[in-house]
C-alpha cells in the first residue's frame, strides 16, 4: 500500500486550508473554542453550514449526479483530517450525511428533487425523530402511532434525545404503521414538516448546562399531527430496513480526524497546565505514557477507517463494520475528555454557564480559559457510547453478524 499524497492531493489539501483561513472567522473561532458539546447557537450553524454549501462542500459523501464535490476517497480523507484540525463547527449530520442517503436509496423521484437540493445548499434544517421514552436502544419497540386517514397519516406520540429540534425545519421519523405485525414490520419511514400543527418542542436540560438557545437536545410531541402519505419514504411497513440502512451512515462515520485534533488540543493544554511539581502536565511520564497509548489507539483506527472507506467505493455497505467504527470511536471520545480533565486539574472545578460571554468580559476570571469547556465537554460525552444504538447493543451485532456467535 502506498500511503505517499500525489502532488495533485497535496494541491488539494493546501486548497482546503485556504479556504478555511478564508472562511473561518475570528468569531466563529472564538465561540468554537469556548463550546462543550462541539454545537454553537442557532445564527452561527447555519452561517457556517451555508458556508459549506456556497462551496459545495456541505454534503461530501454524496454522488456526483445528486451534487456531491466527485471527491475521490483521498480528497475526502484530506479534507476530513483538515477541518478536523481547524476546529470548525459540526456538519449538521442529520439531512445530509443521514436522510438523504436513505431518500436516495428508497425515496420516490419527487421526494428526491424536493429534499435533495434544499440538503444540499441548507434550505431546510433537519432532526432526527428515532428514539421514545422507553424506546431508545431497543428501537423497535417504539410506538408512535401513526394511523391511515385516506391520503394522510395521523401521528400521536413522542421522540427524545432530539438534537437540536429547536431549530429544524424538517423531521424524518419512525413511526408504527400497524400494530398487528411482528415488531420490526409494523414500521414506517416518514418526512415531517416540523411547522405542522399539533407538533411542539420541548428543551431537556443537560449536565454540561449550556445556556438558553444553546442546549443540545429536545423531545418532541405529536397531538394528531396531519402528514401526506406520499411523505412516506419507501413501502409501508419497510421503515426498520430504511432505519438499518441509514444507521451504518450514523455509526460508520470516520472518527480518527476529529480524534487526532481533539488529542493535539488535549496536548497544548497539558503543555500549559501545571502538574504536581509544579512543571507541566506534557512532562510528567504517567500523562505522557496515557497520550502516547491514545496515539496508537487512533492510529489503529485510522487505520481500520481507511479499509472500510475504501470498501464502499466499490459499492460495498458498511454493515456490521460500522458497528465497530462506533463502539472504538466513541469510547475514545470519551477518553479523550477524560485526559482533558485530568490535565486541567483544579481549574476544571469553577462553572462558567457561557465562556464566550466570559471571554469577552472585563471581569475577574475563574481560571484559564482553555479550562472553561473541559469539565462541560466531559459530561456532554458520556452519551456517545448510548447514542446511535449503545455500544452494548453494536458489540451484540458484531458478535451475531461478524463473529457469528
Amino acid at each position: 500500500m502506498n500511503l505517499d499524497f500525489s502532488p495533485e492531493d497535496e494541491a488539494f489539501r493546501q486548497e482546503v486550508r485556504a479556504w478555511i483561513a478564508a472562511e473561518y472567522d475570528e468569531d466563529l473561532r472564538l465561540a468554537m473554542s469556548q463550546t462543550k458539546n462541539g454545537y454553537l447557537d442557532k445564527e452561527r450553524l447555519k452561517r457556517w453550514q451555508k458556508k459549506l454549501a456556497a462551496r459545495g462542500w456541505l454534503a461530501v459523501d454524496w454522488p456526483v449526479e445528486y451534487g456531491g464535490p466527485g471527491f475521490t476517497p483521498t480528497q475526502r480523507y484530506i479534507w476530513g483530517v483538515e477541518m478536523a484540525a481547524a476546529h470548525v463547527p459540526h456538519t449538521i449530520p442529520f439531512g445530509v450525511r443521514m436522510c438523504a442517503p436513505v431518500i436516495m436509496a428508497f425515496g420516490s423521484d419527487e421526494q428526491k428533487a424536493e429534499h435533495l437540493p434544499a440538503m444540499r445548499n441548507f434550505d431546510r434544517w433537519w432532526c432526527q425523530g428515532y428514539s421514545e421514552p422507553g424506546s431508545g436502544s431497543d428501537l423497535a419497540a417504539l410506538s408512535m402511532r401513526a394511523d391511515r386517514d385516506g391520503d394522510d397519516y395521523i401521528l400521536n406520540g413522542s421522540k427524545i434525545w432530539t438534537t437540536l429540534a429547536q431549530h429544524a425545519d424538517w423531521i424524518f421519523c419512525l413511526v408504527r404503521t400497524s400494530q398487528e405485525a411482528k415488531r420490526q414490520d409494523g414500521i414506517s419511514f416518514v418526512l415531517v414538516d416540523m411547522s405542522t400543527p399539533g407538533i411542539t418542542v420541548s428543551s431537556l436540560p443537560t449536565l454540561d448546562g449550556p445556556l438558553e438557545g444553546l442546549q443540545e437536545i429536545n423531545q418532541v410531541f405529536f397531538d394528531n399531527v396531519r402528514v401526506p402519505v406520499k411523505n412516506r419514504v419507501g413501502e409501508e411497513g419497510k421503515g426498520w430496513t430504511y432505519a438499518k440502512y441509514l444507521l451504518e451512515f450514523e455509526r460508520g462515520n470516520a472518527y480518527a480526524p476529529s480524534l487526532n485534533a481533539h488529542l493535539a488540543k488535549v496536548k497544548k493544554i497539558a503543555a500549559k497546565a501545571p502538574a504536581d511539581g509544579g512543571e507541566p502536565m506534557i512532562k510528567d511520564p504517567a500523562f505522557r505514557q496515557k497520550l502516547a497509548e491514545m496515539q496508537i489507539r487512533i492510529d489503529a483506527l485510522n487505520a481500520t477507517e481507511l479499509r472500510a472507506f475504501s470498501g464502499r467505493e466499490s459499492g460495498a455497505r458498511m454493515g456490521a463494520i460500522s458497528s465497530m467504527l462506533k463502539c472504538q470511536g466513541s469510547e475514545a471520545q470519551q477518553a479523550l475528555t477524560e485526559l482533558a480533565l485530568e490535565a486541567v486539574g483544579i481549574y476544571d472545578a469553577p462553572y462558567v454557564g457561557d465562556g464566550l460571554a466570559e471571554l469577552k468580559s472585563n471581569e475577574m476570571k475563574p481560571g484559564p480559559d482553555y479550562a472553561w469547556p473541559t469539565a462541560g465537554a466531559y459530561f456532554n460525552y458520556r452519551k456517545t457510547s448510548i447514542y446511535g444504538g449503545s455500544n452494548e447493543v453494536q458489540r451484540t451485532i458484531i458478535a451475531s453478524t461478524i463473529l457469528g456467535l
